[in-house]
């Protein structure tokens, strides 16, 4: 099965692959860095108009890391979960001045920056330099749930979805590296949470949770809170507030806000994270 699964996802990827920037030849590693900190939790529409921005303004690690981290808050616009902007400048600076300004290859090497989880050190390893690992993110764990285990929805994340993806892989660098994007592509486009496009998928007929008649089972995966009316959407207009005026005393910030609780509470936790700063009773981004 495994095999069967690999050599049916190959073909299908080199005809229905999209074409997104970061599968272009000659990327480099840089880019695919910046492109999976941007994709986390966010729509590749979005994304790609702003990776392009970012690219073209800090083509190199070594020049976001010479930047303040105001600018990368400032750039990172409205993408949502600003912290991954902050972590991705001192990722930056790991980069220039523990490797020369050149993105890592090694795992683990890449584990010891800033905002890299395992997810993202491996697939800068694999997408970037092509080598042999795999590479698992919520696309890939609905197709092998589906495809191998036979169930609707994947369970919460688990070490053993790196050994489900490592049983698919293919032993030649390349080959695995396809059947990696392919899986991801796979769960991206036709394999999707609520309405899985089964007539069209090349693993129809080996489809595990297909051929048990498509049963039913809960989906366990902890479920993101309403953005409306969340802390989260403060914390964005406290954000934006300061991207636009530079600096804002802390009393003028959002003060038209309807709860002044969540209001303060934004600000803390901003303060917390180091993504805005206090300096004489006025807030600014980080310098």
């Amino acid at each position: 099965m495994p095999s069967e699964i690999a050599a049916r996802l190959i073909p299908w990827y080199a005809r229905e692959q999209r074409d997104l920037p970061w599968r272009a030849p000659g990327f480099g590693a840089w880019g695919v860095l910046v492109s999976e900190f941007m994709l986390q939790q966010t729509p590749v529409n979005r994304v790609i108009p702003l990776l392009e921005a970012w690219l073209e303004r800090w083509p190199t690690p070594t020049a976001l890391a010479a930047d303040a981290p105001a600018e990368a808050v400032r750039q990172w616009a409205n993408l949502g979960y600003p912290r991954r902007a902050l972590w991705l400048h001192r990722a930056a600076v790991e980069i220039r001045d523990r490797h020369d300004g050149v993105v890592p290859r090694d795992v683990d090497a890449l584990l010891a920056l800033t905002g890299i989880g395992d997810y993202t050190a491996r697939a800068v390893a694999t997408f970037a330099y092509g080598d042999r690992h795999p590479v698992v993110d919520t696309n890939t764990r609905r197709v092998i749930a589906r495809a191998v285990h036979g169930r609707a929805q994947p369970g919460p994340p688990h070490r053993r979805d790196l050994d489900d993806m490592e049983a698919l892989l293919p032993e030649g660098d390349d080959a695995a590296a396809i059947v990696n994007a392919a899986a991801m592509e796979l769960g991206a486009v036709v394999c999707v949470a609520r309405t899985p496009r089964c007539d069209v998928c090349p693993l129809l007929d080996i489809c595990a949770w297909v051929s048990e008649g498509r049963p039913e089972t809960p989906d366990l995966r902890r479920r993101q809170a309403k953005y409306e009316g969340s802390d989260r959407q403060a914390r964005g207009a406290v954000l934006r507030a300061l991207r636009e005026s530079g600096s804002l005393p802390q009393q003028a910030v959002i003060g038209d806000w309807p709860d002044r609780l969540q209001r303060d509470r934004a600000i803390l936790s901003l303060l917390d994270d180091g993504l805005i700063e206090a300096e004489d009773g006025a807030l600014h981004l980080p310098r």
